[in-house]
């Protein structure tokens, strides 16, 4: 059985209405829909309400010469009440505007989020955040730059509410905490487990990628 390819596509689902419930900063919808079942037939009418978001960028900050992880911190409001802080250290990330270059986000977010300008970028992977009741595709980048004394920089969009921390660590120091629960998203845990497996390869090369 090649589990690469799935059983059923598009054409195995049939919606049957889609509703939207609430429009604000995020859009929730209702969708209901059939669908084939693995033992034949289809199913009986499901009904789901969905967040809806666009396509979104991360991106984590390396400097190879120096080995050192540049990471953001900000609050967030699903992250209140959380068991360590409301205040997440992350990658830089951001939404994709209609009509923009995947790529290029990732230098809008870099300059909004960091006031860093990346000397190149490496692509990662995408995969969707919570698909069970999300729309989000996320895109996963690592960005290369000099980052030695730029720690504690604040940056953000006033206009959006921002207020956003730069923290530049040691890669060793990083890796040594990945799984002590301060990472705790996946975007960020997927970027740096892929440059802990990359780190090397980056520190040879130094810069693998070209800038557009």
């Amino acid at each position: 059985m090649d589990f690469l390819k799935a059983e059923f596509g598009h054409g195995d689902v049939k919606l049957l209405k889609r509703e939207t419930l609430f429009q604000g900063f995020f859009r929730f919808d209702a969708v209901e829909y059939r669908h084939r079942l693995y033992k034949g037939g289809w199913s009986d009418p499901v009904r789901r309400e969905i967040l809806i978001r666009p396509e979104a960028v991360g991106a984590v900050l390396y400097d190879p010469e120096n080995d050192l992880v540049g990471l953001v911190e900000q609050i967030r409001p699903g992250a209140i009440g959380n068991n360590t802080s409301p205040w997440c250290l992350e990658v830089v990330a951001g939404m994709v505007e209609p009509g923009e270059d995947i790529d290029q986000v990732v230098y809008r977010e870099m300059e909004e989020e960091t006031g860093v300008k990346p000397s190149s970028i490496e692509y990662i992977c995408h995969y969707m955040a919570s698909p069970g009741g999300c729309t989000e595709k996320l895109h996963v980048y690592c960005a290369l730059a000099e980052l030695k004394g730029l720690d504690g920089g604040v940056s953000g969009l006033d206009t959006e509410g921002e207020d956003i921390r730069l923290l530049v660590i040691p890669a060793k120091q990083v890796f040594g905490e990945l799984y002590g629960g301060r990472f705790n998203n996946a975007a960020t845990m997927i970027a740096l487990q892929w440059l802990q497996v990359n780190r090397k390869r980056l520190r040879d090369f130094k810069d693998p990628c070209k800038a557009p």
